[in-house]
């Protein structure tokens, strides 16, 4: 479990019950400094002002607001400072609702809600509450001088906390016109989902971009002379029924080679192999 990185309550009407929140979400980007290809030297940003070309150090720096294309109004940070919303270290409840009506567009980041030792009989009391309820939390709460609206939730016997996108932060979206399907269509669509259907496993699912750039790192590393990788293969061509009847089969054939005893899989694998060095 992550470090506590908030402390604080949660609160709904007159309950009060002090928790602390941890990271759920650990994020794994490759991060990259900026290098002269020359000589590998780091290339460091510099304030410069775009009036006198000198560069300007921080404490002369204000922030400034385009009001409109001719007006730009300067704020300092102490002035933005004096509107940050009151930390009082409070989740504060103010609704509860049906997980099945805040669509998941909403989401944002989630933490995991732990009590505090003193808190223990209330905070199961709130979990055994919206479990058998069916219920979730709408709250505000302010973190990092920010407030933000946010769900509360049951994750196995452990509250979530998910921040929320306020709804003028939400595009509204496209209307589109659908041209007309036909029932064929539409019943191999429907079978080629079903062939695709499995329980969601989340462990099944790996950042493959992210492992390709860290092996070509290590290889490189090792002086390795890398190829580059051939542009991928283009997309299918054919009519959408032609492609939905290749998608059948193909989709076909890859499950019946998974459900293939391991003995069965091999003979064909060695089958394929034999068939390929025969053309």
């Amino acid at each position: 479990m992550a470090r506590a990185m908030w402390k604080g309550s949660i609160g709904f009407s007159l309950v009060n019950i002090p928790v602390s929140l941890s990271p759920a979400v650990r994020e794994q980007d490759l991060h990259f400094h900026l290098l002269h290809d020359a000589d590998s030297g780091r290339i460091r940003e510099k304030r410069v002002c775009e009036k006198d070309g000198k560069e300007v150090p921080y404490e002369h720096t204000v922030k400034g607001y385009e009001l409109d294309k001719h007006r730009v109004v300067s704020v300092t940070r102490e002035e933005l400072k004096s509107l940050d919303p009151r930390a009082d270290k409070t989740i504060a409840i103010e609704n509860f609702v049906k997980l099945s009506d805040v669509d998941p567009l909403y989401f944002e980041r989630s933490y995991y809600v732990e009590p505090e030792k003193s808190a223990g009989k209330a905070y199961a009391l709130l979990v055994a509450a919206l479990s058998e309820t069916g219920r979730v939390g709408i709250a505000r709460v302010v973190l990092s001088t920010k407030q933000h609206l946010c769900l509360i939730r049951v994750l196995g016997n452990v509250l979530v906390l998910t921040t929320l996108a306020y709804d003028a932060e939400v595009a509204q979206a496209p209307k589109l016109e659908h041209p007309q399907t036909n029932a064929r269509e539409l019943t191999m669509a429907k079978a080629l989902v079903s062939q695709l259907e499995t329980p969601f496993e989340p462990a099944a699912y790996r950042d493959e971009y992210r492992e390709r750039v860290l092996e070509l790192l290590r290889q490189k590393a090792k002086g390795a002379h890398l190829t580059l990788a051939e542009a991928p293969e283009a997309l299918p061509s054919g009519s959408l029924t032609e492609v939905l009847e290749r998608s059948l089969a193909r989709s076909r054939e890859g499950k019946e080679a998974k459900e293939a005893p391991p003995k069965r899989r091999a003979r064909t694998r060695a089958a394929a192999g034999s068939h390929s060095h025969s053309r």
